[in-house]
């Protein structure tokens, strides 16, 4: 076999998700891991990854996740989490170096860390992220899934669910449990 029939060049999308899978490499969360890039007329023009502020101790320098300590469940109380989502980063390095994202897509890789175990999960934005991403005029989302497959999103498909419904359209992607809420 030659070099060029065992050459197998990856998809753009597959070439984009490795590439946020790196920057997932620099998260400091105990529990999780996730890396974002986002895409705008086929260029990189920001990532991020979930960690804590800038300048701020975080779970890998303080030893703990306090949310595993208050035994928060996935899905609920992101106020009380030392990080900041990997999404919601790379949106505010875009605006820090004056990046324009209107229009662009976001690659987002998750992976489960939590005592040891290494491995990938569904990846899906959160409540406070998918607002977000509307708002930074987004176009699509590229989620690694737990089967090694990418799962797209189209942004323009939340905001006519919300306009009919409610944001509550995801409820069940987290493993918690929302009470009070009723699903669409």
């Amino acid at each position: 076999m030659t070099k060029k029939e065992k050459f197998i060049r990856p998809t753009k999308e597959r070439y984009y998700m490795n590439i946020a899978k790196e920057v997932a490499q620099r998260a400091n969360c105990l529990a999780t891991i996730h890396g974002s890039i986002i895409v705008k007329d086929d260029q990189i023009v920001a990532t991020g990854y979930n960690g804590a502020p800038r300048k701020v101790r975080d779970c890998i320098e303080r030893g703990n996740c306090l949310r595993r300590e208050l035994k928060i469940p996935s899905g609920q109380r992101y106020e009380l989490c030392r990080t900041v989502h990997s999404e919601a980063n790379a949106i505010i390095n875009a605006t820090r170096s004056g990046t324009k994202i209107l229009g662009g897509d976001i690659y987002l890789y998750s992976e489960k860390v939590w005592e040891g175990e290494e491995k990938v999960i569904n990846a899906h934005p959160c409540f406070i992220c998918k607002k977000m991403l509307i708002n930074a005029g987004i176009k699509n989302v590229f989620c690694i899934q737990e089967d090694g497959s990418i799962k797209k999103f189209v942004i323009q498909d939340w905001v006519e669910a919300w306009k009919k419904g409610d944001m509550t359209d995801d409820m069940d992607i987290y493993d918690s449990q929302y009470k009070g809420m009723k699903k669409n």
